[in-house]
């Protein structure tokens, strides 16, 4: 039975690497937001008899097929005159079409080669997506119980022509369906760890459907209902993250698309709360990307980057027997660069960052070890010492999540 869509994109300068097809993720997100189930990416050179193959495969298997590219004035471009062949009908020149690219070389001061007035041919029968954004229009053709819809390949034209007609042609036509999704975020735990431990909720998902996502340090789980009211999408949605939060509230930290920094960020305003930081080998990573968020300016007051021995006694204070003995990369030495950095920045909690980022060892300590301390007004500093894994400039980046993640869920709220 046909289900699903597919997208194919045809064009051999995606096959030689000249172009990243963009085209194909963003409608496996606009249509995933409509409740359109994509199973198939494919990309085709400019070749007819390749891309027949492909069309026989994609009708076999799917309700809806969607092909960006080839409908321009070359002939190279071939897709309209294969899916013609395919669906057998004709092509037929569309006069609205023909008349808005005419007006176009009219207005521009071009002359129109006969070549151009390809690209106003459309399939016989089809329902016609007028180009406002470039020459070529789109079109979508239903054979056989699918739907073919043919759209321009810049992205500059295909992106508002889908949002603006094709969109709506699907809900108008009941190809869309009422979802809505809720996005967990999780920070501490990997990918695969993580589907082991909901490994059967995975296995049983049918509606809300559960699909894992790894980003950089973190993992998110999508959630999606389809259903017919907001109401019972909800029921669903909340029973589904019930059972994922029984097994992972420990690693959970938010929702949607925000992640530590800008969840830390409101988590400060919420408590009306300042905070500095004291940073040795992130260099300013942590000032960096907290800054990057807008708003940050009400809670950040500032940095001290302490990178040498030096810096860290003269401006932080650390003790020169705390670095002698216990040595810059200690938890001693994090916990007086986050009291010390609380105290000269004058901040309700500042943080420190202090570990070996390699690619060699210091002071006898692996490459990997890290200590992240937090201190707050009146409350006993918490250090976290870490031992992490990656490349220098992953490593570095880490600790400062582990540091956010640290606020969120080790901080009293």
């Amino acid at each position: 039975m046909k289900k699903g869509a597919e997208i194919i994109a045809v064009g051999s300068e995606l096959l030689l690497g000249q172009i990243v097809n963009s085209n194909a993720q963003f409608l496996s997100q606009q249509l995933a937001r409509i409740g359109i189930d994509v199973y198939f990416h494919s990309v085709v050179g400019d070749n007819p008899a390749r891309l027949k193959e492909t069309l026989n495969s994609a009708h076999n298997r799917s309700k809806i097929v969607i092909l960006t590219g080839g409908l321009g004035p070359t002939k190279d471009d071939l897709t309209k005159h294969t899916v013609a062949r395919h669906v057998g009908t004709t092509l037929t020149t569309d006069e609205e079409a023909l008349a808005a690219i005419v007006n176009y070389f009219q207005q521009t001061g071009r002359v129109m080669t006969d070549n151009n007035r390809q690209q106003a041919l459309v399939l016989a029968g089809a329902t016609v997506f007028l180009n406002q954004w470039g020459m070529a229009p789109g079109m979508a053709y239903v054979f056989e119980g699918t739907t073919y819809v043919l759209l321009p390949g810049p992205p500059k034209e295909m992106k508002p022509m889908y949002t603006t007609c094709v969109e709506p042609y699907f809900v108008h036509n009941e190809e869309a369906a009422t979802i809505h999704s809720r996005v967990l975020r999780f920070f501490g735990i990997g990918e695969a760890a993580l589907e082991v431990i909901i490994q059967d909720l995975l296995d049983e998902q049918t509606n809300p459907t559960i699909a894992p996502l790894a980003k950089d340090g973190e993992v998110t789980l999508r959630l999606t209902a389809k259903t017919t009211t907001e109401a019972e999408a909800n029921h669903l949605l909340q029973a589904t993250e019930e059972a994922v939060q029984k097994r992972l509230s420990t690693y959970f930290y938010g929702y949607g698309d925000k992640g530590l920094h800008e969840r830390a960020i409101e988590w400060l305003q919420a408590k009306g709360w300042t905070c500095g930081s004291a940073e040795s080998f992130t260099g300013g990573l942590f000032a960096e990307q907290l800054t990057a968020i807008p708003g940050s300016s009400q809670v950040f007051k500032g940095s001290v980057v302490a990178y040498s021995n030096e810096i860290k006694q003269s401006l932080l204070g650390v003790s020169p027997v705390t670095l002698h003995e216990a040595g810059a990369v200690s938890s001693e030495c994090a916990k007086e660069m986050a009291e010390g950095a609380r105290d000269k920045l004058n901040c309700d909690v500042a943080f420190s960052f202090t570990g070996v980022a390699g690619p060699s060892e210091q002071e006898n300590k692996r490459v990997g070890t890290v200590f992240v301390a937090i201190s707050q007004r009146e409350k006993p500093t918490k250090v976290f010492p870490l031992q992490l894994a990656g490349s220098r400039r992953n490593i570095r980046h880490r600790a400062v999540q582990h540091a956010l993640f640290a606020l969120l869920k080790d901080i009293p709220q």
